[in-house]
């Protein structure tokens, strides 16, 4: 692990050198929000997708931490009941991309340019983004601790050649997530990392439903490596920056993480038997 890895990871867990602003999208007619440098012309942009019984409010710190270096980020607001449509939230997502990339931000000063775009999510908003990028062309996608959709991610992308970085938790194989045949399934180059001591719920800021059980708790130390490996993937997908390319490149050993093959055989560890289980075997 280089130095040099170690020193780039800790300078993109800390804001960017821009002051974000933040404005609505529903003005636009997409409930939403979105953050962007205070000035820039042809910015690349991410569209972001949240989880499951989340708002985008719940990444507010996520948000603008990529905006800071850089990014428009815009998030729909869409599809925060019980029982969401992922397709219509993947609908959202491009919609959302349309308005960031078609219309002046700001008091004009603020564009995106048309290839520089990203589509991202978290959970089933991770999903959501792959759904989306089987419809339109994208750079890139980050899918962060992906959970399962309707229509199925992983049959999606079988046929998406583009770029993606998934990240999971220590809850890589729970039933919750999909994120090891998710990998294994894209066409494109996909890159598979495991955010040491993550779960699949950690990254949404905020009291959600169940926080008060113990679960689905924030997580700051997830938070904090995420948005480094997601700002340094997308500066070298999206504007081609050579400094950053580490954190696209599946050989690069990078702190708190861990790359997996998602097609490696999965070890699962058999049951510890008592003597006195293995006793009542015998016998029948």
């Amino acid at each position: 692990m280089s130095a040099s890895v170690k020193s780039l990871l800790s300078t993109l867990s800390i804001r960017g050198p821009h002051r974000v602003l933040r404005g609505n999208l529903g003005i636009a007619g997409q409930p939403g929000v979105v953050y962007t440098p205070e000035s820039g012309l042809n910015l690349p942009a991410v569209a972001f997708a949240h989880g499951w019984l989340t708002s985008a409010d719940n990444y507010k710190g996520l948000l603008e931490h990529v905006a800071s270096w850089g990014f428009v980020v815009a998030a729909p607001d869409t599809e925060r009941g019980p029982i969401p449509s992922h397709l219509d939230l993947a609908g959202d997502l491009l919609t959302t991309l349309d308005i960031v990339s078609q219309v002046r931000l700001g008091d004009g000063t603020i564009s995106v340019h048309p290839d520089r775009l990203a589509l991202a999510g978290h959970g089933m908003g991770a999903g959501a983004a792959v759904i989306a990028a089987a419809q339109r062309r994208v750079a890139a996608v980050t899918a962060l601790f992906p959970s399962p959709t309707s229509p199925s991610a992983e049959q999606i992308a079988a046929d998406l050649d583009t770029p993606g970085l998934i990240l999971a938790g220590d809850d890589l194989d729970s039933v919750n997530s999909n994120a090891r045949p998710l990998a294994a399934a894209w066409s494109g180059p996909a890159l598979l990392r495991r955010v040491d001591g993550a779960s699949l719920t950690g990254l949404a800021e905020g009291r959600r439903l169940f926080a008060a059980l113990g679960a689905g708790r924030y997580e700051h130390k997830t938070d904090k490596t995420t948005r480094a490996l997601v700002t340094g993937y997308l500066l070298t997908t999206l504007l081609n920056e050579k400094k950053y390319a580490p954190f696209a490149d599946p050989e690069a050993e990078i702190p708190h993480t861990t790359v997996i093959d998602p097609t490696a055989e999965v070890e699962v560890e058999a049951p510890k038997l008592s003597i006195g289980t293995v006793a009542k075997l015998i016998r029948g």
